[in-house]
């Protein structure tokens, strides 16, 4: 496979918690890029193909996502970061920058607050791990992902008759959701399913102000509202900066190469 005329090198290693794939592509300045939730790393390719010709891209699939290994483990941020971590001294990245998304962008920042020495900075978007009302954000997503499926079988029943209260589109969006969310168990355990406490354990709300490193955040103009409270928390960072970016709701898709060139000023 080909990025910007530039090889791009698709490789695996055998890590203590499970085998993890990554794709990589350039020389010079490191570049790690993370994959939000309900993706894998090549959500990054079509910013990583502005990006190739000037920096080491090293674009991985967190271990429980895309071609990674998915081994019955405890998925948890902190099992994210040693992962990475190991990955990052196999291929002796020295100094590097994160650039990352969703639940990307939370291993990132906590990646950053563990080895601050290694990591020169951070590129995110709408990046999860702070308080934005936990418990009723995923509340459906619980109930449609709980082992026994009466949300599935209430859903299904109610779809011929939705049309009656305008209700089907609602539906058919709420059965599209679970089958995006069974897909990705990895996903829901970091998000959701796992013990409250847990969870509130790993945010980073009480601790970016320990985040003393260049952090960009980079905002979509059609970003929802949640999407913006997660940029703003994390602009809220010692060194953080929000720019703006005109953009549909997923810059990465509509806006690339604005992306990519937010990411250049940045690490130049």
């Amino acid at each position: 496979m080909l990025v910007s005329d530039v090889p791009i090198r698709n490789s695996r290693i055998k890590l203590s918690q499970g085998q993890l794939f990554w794709r990589e592509v350039g020389q010079g300045t490191a570049l790690v890029f993370l994959h939000d939730a309900w993706a894998d790393g090549s959500q990054w390719l079509p910013v990583v193909e502005q990006l190739a010709q000037s920096y080491h891209c090293v674009i991985p699939d967190l271990i429980g996502f895309g071609e990674s290994q998915r081994p019955p483990l405890h998925y948890s941020i902190a099992l994210q970061v040693e992962c990475l971590q190991e990955l990052c001294d196999a291929l002796k990245l020295q100094r590097l920058y994160f650039v990352a998304t969703g639940i990307g962008g939370w291993v990132a920042a906590s990646y950053a607050l563990r080895d601050p020495e290694r990591v020169k900075g951070l590129v995110l978007l709408a990046p999860e791990g702070v308080d934005v009302g936990q418990p009723e954000r995923w509340r459906w997503a619980k109930w449609l992902t709980s082992r026994v499926p009466i949300a599935l079988w209430l859903l299904q029943a109610m779809r011929p008759i939705a049309h009656l209260w305008n209700g089907r589109a609602r539906v058919d969006t709420l059965l599209t959701l679970r089958q995006q969310w069974w897909r990705s168990p990895a996903a829901c355990q970091l998000l959701f399913k796992r013990r409250a406490a847990e969870i509130r354990a790993e945010l980073l709300s009480d601790r970016l102000h320990l985040l003393n490193l260049p952090l960009l955040v980079l905002q979509g103009e059609w970003d929802d509202s949640i999407a913006a409270d997660l940029n703003r928390i994390y602009g809220d960072a010692p060194n953080a900066k929000t720019h703006f970016i005109p953009a549909g709701p997923d810059p990465l898709e509509t806006a690339p190469d604005k992306v990519a060139l937010e990411i250049r000023e940045f690490v130049q």
